[in-house]
């Protein structure tokens, strides 16, 4: 190679580096601006503090059982609502599976317990998308960071956001067979599985119910008879699930409200019905003709929220009456609880 063309090859070689390592700093500025961005759109708040206090009142107490229409008129409501046209993207995976400790057991307790009163008898995935409801409540900074923490929120209240809670099903014995898929259901969602259909949901509503905080949220899927919502905005996004787990502090038995018969207080209430395990549910007492926590309008039954707490005859009535219309079924014990909410 003569000197010349030994030049102009240092030359080219010489030019190269400098357009690799032009490029290169180039990629390294937009990275670290990249990197800026996000840190900036972390710091700043997924949502106004006003907007999502006035989200989370419309959705709890009182307010989460206000409903427009019931039956027919509220299927056509619901129909009439769209979908959410932004995509349905699957929560991060919830692995429990290496902790075989007091927290799993109370977590696959208070989530099986949901999956079953909410869903027993629904379809497959719609059980699977109500675990996946508690599990996202959980990590959303709108909720409790335990899972029972969620299952039972409001056990003290007036409203439970899940009614079962409340409304005297836990204290009644459940169908053997829904029980363990339910348990099945809450062991593979605590291990990781993850309901991708239904997303970021946080709430759900049975179709034949047409609650005033619908159109509030996003829908975003209808499995069996519950349709699905995720807080509308940034703050149904994945990046505003950012809670994080706290275990389980709290015993499911302590957090489980007494169950009051009408015209008694809970000092009455049949001790049996309040002893031996619950790690198992065999200490449930279950009406036959109540279908996982949801009213059934083939057996007759009307929407009627009268509060837990109600000492008169108002839940007794009510609970006779419609037990009346299902000659087959009846209930399991004498002073049932009223029918069950249809809407979270």
């Amino acid at each position: 190679m003569t000197a010349a063309a030994l030049r102009q090859s240092i030359g080219s070689h010489r030019l190269g580096w400098s357009l690799g390592g032009l490029f290169v700093a180039i990629l390294l500025v937009l990275a670290f601006q990249m990197l800026g961005a996000s840190a900036e759109a972390e710091s700043r708040p997924i949502i106004a503090a006003d907007k999502a206090a006035a989200l989370v009142q419309a959705t709890s107490g009182k307010a989460a059982v206000a409903v427009k229409a019931v039956g027919e008129e509220a299927r056509l409501i619901n129909a009439a609502m769209p979908f959410d046209k932004m995509p349905v993207n699957a929560a991060r995976p919830f692995d429990m599976a290496s902790d075989n400790g007091l927290d799993h057991r109370r977590a696959l307790l208070c989530l099986t317990q949901a999956v079953y009163y909410e869903a027993g008898f629904e379809p497959m995935e719609g059980r699977r998308a109500v675990a996946q409801v508690v599990l996202n409540r959980m990590r959303h900074p709108a909720f409790p960071k335990s899972v029972c923490g969620v299952v039972y929120q409001g056990s003290r209240s007036p409203v439970c956001q899940f009614s079962f809670v409340c409304d005297g099903s836990l204290y009644r014995r459940p169908s053997a067979d829904a029980w363990r898929d339910a348990q099945a259901i809450a062991a593979a969602a605590l291990s990781g599985y993850v309901e991708r259909s239904v997303g970021s949901a946080t709430h759900y509503h049975a179709d034949y119910v047409a609650p005033y905080w619908a159109p509030m949220l996003s829908k975003v899927a209808k499995l069996g008879a519950h349709i699905f919502y995720r807080w509308p905005g940034a703050w149904g996004q994945q990046a505003a699930f950012s809670g994080r787990y706290i275990g389980e502090p709290n015993d499911p038995a302590a957090l489980r409200p007494p169950l009051r018969q009408a015209g008694q207080d809970a000092s009455a209430v049949d001790p049996l019905l309040q002893t031996g395990p619950v790690t198992d549910g065999t200490v449930l007492k279950r009406a036959p003709n109540d279908v996982g926590g949801l009213l059934d309008p083939s057996k007759g039954w009307t929407l009627n929220i009268p509060a837990p707490s109600d000492t008169g005859g108002a839940a007794r009535a009510i609970a006779d009456k419609q037990a009346s219309r299902d000659s087959k079924a009846a209930l399991a014990e004498p002073a049932a609880a009223a029918p069950v909410l249809a809407s979270r």
